[in-house]
């Protein structure tokens, strides 16, 4: 049988934008997240699944700012909003 796909919200609030996905199953280590403009890229991996979502943020973000927690299965991205007009692009995880 397969399994659901990770239950995934997106906040916004006033400066920051948070991505709140479920992630029971996998260890912090094979969690990567890409970020570049107004997309996010989550990738998750373990011994017999693998994992791939892309998701359009409300707003452009600056990927320096990402702070991630992970805990109980629950990945956690917060991210600062860019003033318009920023071309930032990084790859984080």
């Amino acid at each position: 049988m397969k399994e659901p796909p990770p239950l995934i919200d997106i906040l916004e609030d006033g400066e920051e934008i948070s991505v709140v996905a479920e992630f029971a199953g996998f260890n912090k280590e094979n969690l990567r997240i890409n970020v570049k403009d107004q997309k996010l890229t989550l990738f998750a991996r373990a011994s017999k699944r693998k994992y791939r979502k892309s998701l359009n943020l409300p707003k452009r973000v600056i990927p320096d700012t990402a702070c991630t927690t992970y805990k109980n299965g629950v990945l956690e991205i917060r991210l600062k909003k860019a003033l318009e007009g920023e071309a930032i692009d990084k790859i984080a995880g």
